[in-house]
């Protein structure tokens, strides 16, 4: 028993040496794994450490690139150059009428209808003259009561005449008084204003009589002249009533081969127009179509409006319009070009080339910015090199090489696109030289 519980002992003690040495191995290689891993995520974090402060660093040099400029420009060209003004209008009818009724009573014919052309004299409507004809009849019946009553005056008249004559014979001889003489010859005077009373009363006889005549004829509404029915307001059996105001039964206008265009001219514009000067004018329903007028009357009193501002005051241009074609039609909105000036051989310029200025840096270039602290000690962008006009003076500016030079000019006239321009002392101007009208830019690549 003792000799196995040895036995057993010395056999422990022999492995335990083996174990520790294992153990030993273990730990060592944990360690390696370890430190390996641990030099691994280091070069990891340097690396992205390098990419983020190259990447902050392109970024920073490409937002601090200054863009690419580009100019556009157009050439300059020589022709000529019509000044306007332009104002906005309705198309009225030459000389337009209203027909009226100016008696009462039933509409019993009506002879035309709307864009009917008529002669002068033409009958267009008739009203039931019967009342009419009454009326004369009792005028003419007037008349002759008053011729009558001058007929008895005018014996009355001789009748004391010859009283007063016989009185006054009498009287001479001493056969009548005073007093009866005096009564003949009274009488004598009093038929004698008989006979002018009666006088009057055929004059006005005569008076009704004609109005009798006159309110008949006008029973037939006939054209004034020759024309067009532009417009017709009223029906056949419809009555008519002529009161205060006359019912307006027919429009008629002359011809529409020839029209008026009355339009409005702001008063900025009002000094540069004048009668005589033609224009240009369209409608909506022929938009691709201009047609010719003149101007041929500008009215002196002014219309006022209220704006949403101000005041706004206007006034009116009246222009005639060749309508042949018979394409135009009355109240047709028109928007009228008037030529007020025309400038020939000129050079022109578009206006934007008057309204461009250069950006203040030029081409420019590409200065070096460290992403690390401030502004490094590159190359900053390149400043302009153009001189400094004078704010106050017209100018375009050429295209010349990378950069455009300033020209001064005077601008002569302009028609709302283009301008005619004209270069100062000193300075050139050429047919097909190419002004800027706009600067592009590119981002840097």
């Amino acid at each position: 028993m003792a000799n196995l519980t040895d036995s057993t002992d010395s056999t422990h003690s022999a492995g335990a040496p083996a174990e520790a040495s294992r153990r030993q191995q273990l730990l060592e290689v944990l360690n390696q794994g370890q430190r390996r891993r641990t030099v691994t995520r280091w070069v990891a974090l340097v690396v992205l450490l390098v990419a983020a402060g190259v990447g902050g660093f392109l970024w920073q040099r490409r937002s601090t690139e200054p863009p690419m400029i580009h100019y556009r420009s157009v050439p300059v060209s020589r022709g000529t150059l019509h000044e306007s003004v332009t104002a906005t209008g309705t198309l009225q009818p030459v000389g337009a009428v209203e027909l009226g009724a100016e008696v009462t009573g039933k509409l019993v014919k009506v002879n035309v209808d709307v864009n009917d052309v008529v002669e002068a004299g033409q009958v267009l409507a008739e009203i039931d003259p019967e009342q009419l004809q009454a009326r004369l009849a009792e005028a003419r019946a007037s008349l002759l009561s008053a011729r009558a009553s001058e007929q008895s005056a005018k014996a009355s008249l001789a009748e004391a005449k010859l009283t007063a004559e016989r009185r006054q014979a009498l009287f001479e001889r001493g056969l009548a008084s005073s007093q009866e003489l005096e009564s003949a010859q009274a009488a004598a005077a009093r038929a004698e204003a008989n006979v002018a009373t009666a006088k009057a009363q055929i004059t006005v006889a005569n008076a009704g009589v004609a109005s009798a005549k006159t309110a008949l004829g006008k029973a037939q509404i006939v054209a004034p002249s020759a024309g067009v029915v532009l417009a017709r307001n009223v029906e056949q059996g419809q009555t008519l009533t002529a009161g205060f105001q006359t019912p307006v039964l027919f429009t008629l206008g002359h011809d529409l081969k020839q029209l008026e265009l009355e339009v409005e001219v702001d008063e900025a514009d009002i000094g540069k127009v004048s009668e005589g000067q033609t224009a240009s004018f369209s409608v909506d329903a022929y938009p691709n179509r201009n047609f010719d007028a003149k101007v041929v009357k500008l009215h002196n009193l002014p219309t006022t409006s209220e704006g949403s501002a101000n005041t706004v005051v206007t006034y009116s241009a009246v222009l005639t319009v060749d309508n042949t074609e018979r394409l135009l039609r009355p109240g047709m909105t028109a928007t009228a070009i008037i030529t007020t000036r025309t400038l020939n051989d000129v050079l022109l310029v578009p206006n934007v080339a008057l309204r461009f200025e250069p950006p203040k840096g030029g081409m420019g270039g590409r200065g070096f910015i460290p992403f690390f602290g401030g502004r490094g000690g590159g190359p900053r962008p390149a400043q302009s090199e153009q001189p400094e006009p004078d704010p106050n003076q017209d100018r375009v500016w050429l295209q010349a090489g990378p950069k455009p030079r300033p020209v001064a000019v005077q601008v002569l006239g302009s028609d709302g696109v283009q301008s005619a321009v004209e270069p100062l002392k000193g300075a050139t101007l050429e047919p097909e030289a190419q002004v800027v009208t706009d600067v592009v830019t590119e981002p840097a690549p």
